[in-house]
């Protein structure tokens, strides 16, 4: 049954999981997977059959608690259980699987995704569809869940999936157990092996993890020096920030564009360049533990909730930072937009273009639109309003539009309709450049204040 109209293929409307616990074997020469998934969860109507989507790697056993007579079959996308009795809608379940193989990436219109070797180790990058090429699951952004994942692996290698609880070594090889008590999309869970150097850092009240190749340390030291001032303004902005700590992981190889998973942003060795030259992606993938992370999208349409608030909060960097500010960004992105094919809706892109880089900066030049039409105090609490109200959970346009006039007291749907559902593109709203840069000044810490 279909759950999401942009992958068509994935999910299954007859379930929700609220649990995931991952048993994880990995052998990183010869990439050898071997697993056991626990999955807890519910049936959302009547029914004796449902399914998880699983590619790449096969199911060997599958064990539902309470029931003898289930079966499984599998497909190339699917794994499908029918059970011995009807569940009622509301029915909770628990099935385990059994399954291995070598997990490669998976090909889609989006390019390959998913589980993917690197030279020395492996990367996980699955948005939007390619958590099933390591787990079954459940793979829609509107079905969140609480994780356990414990990894044995090569002792040479360190291993990255979010809040660690414990390491131990068993027999030759180092037991790494994780867990993610903070409900969590299923695109957003990640694994990251590599020979990492780690280091700790805080930024303010936030604990972060910093991994990298040693020969990188300079370049990392000197890109993500930054990180601890853009937390104190984001935090200004958007509210607290949402999760126990901050990972990043720098990889040894390149990478075609930096990766944001809960808790965790991950970047190639092209990205850190030691001079800052690429800062502003570094301020993209923090804002995303606030836009897209914590509060989610229930649907791909509304990927802009996620990308335009994380290409915002480029622009806020760099006018807290000192340098031009968001108005300047807006005008100049604005611009370049005009000359653009003005071919896509940005509220509804469909699921070929929704990555197309012109939902990023129209989706940003919505919110500028939005800041200048209803004022920074309206503004900047209608962020903190909205990663309050939705944190942890998921959320679609219409919900941010109702509380954007909540907020501010004015009408919005027609400004809202302008920027979102028709192909040209609007003018940006008149308002003088120092109507909108107070209040991101004001936040400043006093060192920045004084750099402008």
């Amino acid at each position: 049954m279909t759950v999401d109209p942009y992958t068509p293929q994935s999910g299954d409307a007859r379930i929700a999981v609220d649990h995931y616990d991952l048993t994880l074997d990995y052998k990183v020469r010869t990439n050898r997977l071997a697993a056991t998934a626990e999955i807890r969860g519910r049936v959302t109507e009547g029914t004796r059959t449902f399914a998880f989507d699983l590619v790449g790697v096969r199911a060997t056993k599958v064990k539902i608690a309470g029931d003898s007579r289930a079966s499984f079959t599998q497909s190339d996308r699917k794994l499908k259980i029918t059970l011995g009795r009807t569940l009622a809608a509301g029915e909770s379940f628990t099935v385990t699987v059994t399954y291995a193989g070598a997990p490669r990436p998976r090909r889609t219109r989006w390019g390959t995704i998913g589980w993917e070797e690197l030279e020395d180790g492996l990367l996980v990058a699955s948005q939007p569809t390619g958590a099933p090429t390591w787990f079954p699951c459940n793979d829609v952004p509107s079905d969140k869940a609480t994780y356990r994942i414990e990894i044995a692996t090569d002792p040479l290698y360190t291993v990255v999936a979010g809040d660690l609880a414990s390491r131990a070594t068993r027999r030759g090889r180092r037991v790494w157990v994780f867990e993610r008590d903070v409900p969590t999309a299923t695109y957003l869970v990640t694994l990251q092996i590599g020979r990492y150097t780690q280091e700790t850092m805080r930024l303010g009240n936030v604990r972060a993890e910093l991994f990298y190749p040693k020969p990188l340390a300079a370049r990392v030291h000197a890109d993500f020096a930054p990180l601890a001032q853009m937390m104190s303004i984001y935090e200004q902005l958007f509210g607290a920030y949402p999760f126990d700590e901050y990972s990043v992981v720098v990889t040894e190889d390149d990478l075609e564009i930096p990766l944001e998973a809960q808790g965790m942003a991950i970047f190639g060795a092209n990205h850190i360049d030691g001079r800052g030259g690429l800062e502003r992606l570094v301020a993209h993938e923090l804002a995303h533990q606030w836009f897209g992370n914590s509060v989610g999208v229930a649907r791909w349409r509304d990927i802009w909730l996620n990308e335009g608030f994380a290409c915002y909060a480029e622009w806020i960097w760099s006018e807290a930072s000192g340098g031009p500010s968001a108005h300047a960004k807006a005008l100049g992105h604005h611009a370049r937009l005009a000359a653009s094919p003005q071919d896509l809706l940005t509220g509804d892109p469909g699921p070929d273009l929704m990555f197309d880089d012109r939902i990023y900066k129209r989706g940003a030049l919505t919110l500028h639109a939005l800041r200048l039409t209803i004022g920074d105090g309206a503004f900047f609490a209608l962020l903190r309003a909205w990663t309050d109200r939705h944190r942890g959970g998921t959320a679609v346009t219409g919900d941010f539009i109702a509380l954007a006039e909540e907020v501010s007291g004015v009408p919005l749907e027609p400004l809202f309709r302008a920027w979102l559902d028709e192909h040209a593109l609007p003018n940006l709203p008149p308002s003088a450049l120092n109507d909108v840069a107070a209040p991101v000044t004001a936040a400043l810490p006093t060192g920045l204040r004084q750099r402008r």
